[in-house]
């Protein structure tokens, strides 16, 4: 495996590992204004990401298929849906802000569900982008190597308000300033794991691409609609995480078209 690829898959890891750094540096809850507008941040970053860097080469992909070239894309983005759909209802786990646990009922302690509500919403991340190195180690004419540097990119910016949001809560409620960042960083670890295992099973299985593309788009989405739109539209001045949407799908679309 390359050094570019390596590089790529550990870009993401490195924006959750300095977003959960804020906990040295900042003291006490983030203000929920800046949540609102770093989750819909994220959000937009997320659902361009599926479009234009998932989703749509999926699509080219199966080009050969005439009218029907969106069929892998959308079984696939099926599959994805409904994998993080089947996580979200067996993996105890507890959303920052929240008191009611999602999932089976579960005696892990606070913290470790915290974690894994994040883990869960990493998990499709990582493997969004170890779809698109898969396709750039295989030469696939449409994914080049800016496009997946892109993506890399665009999930890493993302990244980081979600290690903050991570650490600081867990710092506030009593966690150690070094065990909140190591659970922030924790968190994001199961990209980088995810990106390898995407890698290694797309390498066996050269013509499932088109289907992996989209799944990652679709177990984004999912995270996206299921988790963070809602926590940008509760409560009052839900404009303001409809804005940051609309920029981080900007931001995203335009990494993608000026680096791919």
């Amino acid at each position: 495996m390359s050094m570019e690829v390596i590089r790529g898959i550990l870009i993401p890891f490195l924006g959750t590992s300095l977003g959960a750094a804020c906990v040295f540096f900042m003291r006490g809850r983030l203000n929920p204004m800046v949540q609102r507008a770093l989750t819909g941040f994220a959000a937009g970053v997320m659902v361009a990401a599926s479009v234009w860097s998932l989703l749509l080469p999926a699509i080219e992909q199966s080009a050969h298929m005439g009218r029907l070239a969106f069929l892998p894309a959308a079984a696939g983005f099926w599959v994805g849906v409904l994998f993080l759909l089947l996580l979200d209802r067996t993996v105890p786990h507890l959303h920052a802000g929240l008191n009611e646990e999602e999932g089976p009922r579960s005696s892990l302690a606070r913290t470790t569900k915290l974690v894994l509500a994040v883990t869960i919403h990493n998990l499709p991340e990582g493997m969004a982008v170890g779809v698109v190195y898969a396709g750039l180690l295989q030469g696939n004419a449409g994914i080049s190597a800016a496009g997946a540097l892109a993506l890399a990119l665009g999930i890493a910016i993302q990244n980081f308000p979600e290690g903050a949001i991570i650490s600081m809560p867990l710092r506030a409620e009593g966690a150690g300033t070094g065990k909140a960042f190591l659970y922030g960083v924790l968190s994001g670890a199961v990209e980088p794991l995810g990106a390898l295992l995407t890698i290694w099973f797309s390498t066996l299985v050269v013509p499932a691409l088109p289907y992996m593309l989209s799944f990652a788009a679709g177990a984004m989405v999912y995270v996206v609609v299921e988790e963070l739109i809602p926590e940008t539209q509760a409560g009052a001045h839900s404009n303001l995480g409809t804005v940051m949407f609309a920029l981080g799908f900007t931001v995203m679309m335009a990494l993608d078209c000026a680096l791919g």
